[in-house]
């Protein structure tokens, strides 16, 4: 939720925003003329309700012969208190509909337009190249007996999978490794619930544009599926004043996650880039307004050490506005480099909500506190939020097409080395599989 003082005082600082996105910045006066038809509708309905109050008094201090003239009056009165609150209840309802379309103001120097007008910030490390025929990472980890993706399709349908063997080791490993990231950069370790109140997932921003990509159980249950573990950890704190008189408050939440990939058909259907159910390691950051950008940077540094620690080349790009979500002000995503797609592909983003989450969820902190008086008496303000991946199962598709060797088996990182038992190599279940498709 946009700031209402924002809205009202610099509404071309919204309008801006909202052309950057590729919203129409109408929207931006349409929202301002419903908020005061909110305000108005409100104060009018207030008004009456003192109104009947003081002439309830009046009422019953009233003698005994003028009671029976009076009571109608106040049947009257109590008609249109009633009537003004409908109105104001539907201006309500207006005034939300017409702010639901503000998506979070962008932090300046967000590049504007769509998915390819991002800034790509910097590249790291150097593309792998091979002196044989590179596999991807599906033939790869069929060769492991890492992945299974026919027995998935069987088991749950199209873009589910098994990660077996190796494979599911693979994946533990590399969750525990930025489990231990996560640790020594002061963040709390989380497992989530998975399923969220509606409350919760609209707090957040997934039910606006985004809302096909949701799973949804509507029948007895009104629950949503996450999508990642930031929806719940946004509202673990949902309805407090929380205490940052110590610092931010760092979790990192690692869960499984649910998409329904809608309007993604016929893109990315083979192997496990974009599938509707993985895992995922979350780093989710509540602290003040002021100090949001620098925690931003922060976040992408941890991933960034991640990725460069696993050998991976990567590019860090600043997300164009219309390729945000409605709550991100700010989005920074790492794409590695993938062999034989010869492309940079998402692995990692990690976006600055500033205070629009918290608005919604209606999150707090008192500044200026004394450290352990969060709950005296300065006067509150909402916190930002920021929300980073910092590992999740696509990374095994990096992982097997940059670190694959010619006869199929595929180097093991050695940051990694410690999570498989000392493992250096994934090799081959029958090394005549690895003959037989690399001659195929």
């Amino acid at each position: 939720m946009i700031d209402l003082a924002l809205l009202r005082d610099e509404p071309e600082l919204v309008r801006q925003s909202q052309a950057a996105r590729g919203n129409a910045p109408e929207t931006v006066d349409a929202a301002i003329e419903a908020d005061r038809s909110r305000r108005a509708a409100l104060a009018a309905f207030e008004e009456l309700r003192a109104e009947q109050n003081a002439f309830g008094k009046q009422v019953a201090k009233a003698p005994k012969d003028e009671k029976a003239a009076l009571v109608a009056q106040a049947k009257d009165l109590a008609e249109r208190v009633k009537q003004a609150q409908a109105a104001s209840n539907e201006a309500a309802e207006a005034a939300a509909d017409a702010l639901s379309a503000i998506e979070n103001v962008i932090v300046d120097g967000v590049p504007a337009g769509g998915e390819d007008d991002f800034i790509e910030l910097r590249r790291v490390g150097e593309t792998p190249t091979f002196d044989f025929e590179p596999r991807d990472h599906l033939a790869i980890g069929e060769l492991l007996g890492a992945i299974d993706m026919e027995r998935g399709a069987k088991v749950s349908g199209a873009r589910f999978y098994f990660l077996t063997g190796i494979g599911a080791r693979l994946e533990i490993a590399l969750m525990n490794l930025a489990l231990d990231k996560a640790l020594g950069a002061g963040f709390t370790p989380m497992i989530v619930p998975t399923l969220v109140r509606p409350e919760i997932m609209q707090g957040t921003g997934f039910l606006g544009k985004h809302a096909d990509e949701v799973y949804h159980l509507d029948k007895d249950d009104d629950l949503y599926l996450v999508g990642t573990s930031e929806v719940a950890l946004a509202g673990y704190h949902s309805g407090e004043i929380v205490d940052l008189t110590r610092g931010a408050l760092r979790y990192a939440g690692w869960s499984t996650c649910y998409r329904r990939e809608a309007g993604s058909y016929g893109k990315d259907t083979r192997g496990i880039i974009r599938v509707h159910q993985f895992n995922k390691l979350e780093m989710f950051v509540y602290t003040t307004p002021e100090d949001a950008e620098a925690e931003h940077l922060r976040l992408v540094a941890l991933q960034e050490e991640m990725l460069t620690a696993l050998g991976l080349s990567y590019r860090v790009i600043d997300v164009a506005a219309g390729d945000l979500g409605s709550s991100a002000a700010r989005k920074y995503d790492i794409e590695a480099w993938v062999p034989t797609q010869g492309a940079f592909r998402e692995l990692t983003s990690t976006s600055n909500c500033t205070t629009f989450q918290a608005r919604r969820l209606d999150i707090r902190h008192r500044p200026g506190a004394a450290a352990g008086a969060a709950e005296g008496g300065t006067k509150t303000q909402h916190v930002a939020t920021l929300n980073g991946t910092l590992a999740t199962t696509r990374w095994i598709v990096a992982i097997l097409e940059t670190h694959q060797q010619e006869d199929g088996s595929v180097r093991v990182p050695e940051v990694l080395r410690p999570y498989l038992g000392g493992l250096e190599v994934l090799r081959p279940l029958n090394a005549e599989d690895a003959a037989g498709a690399e001659g195929a």
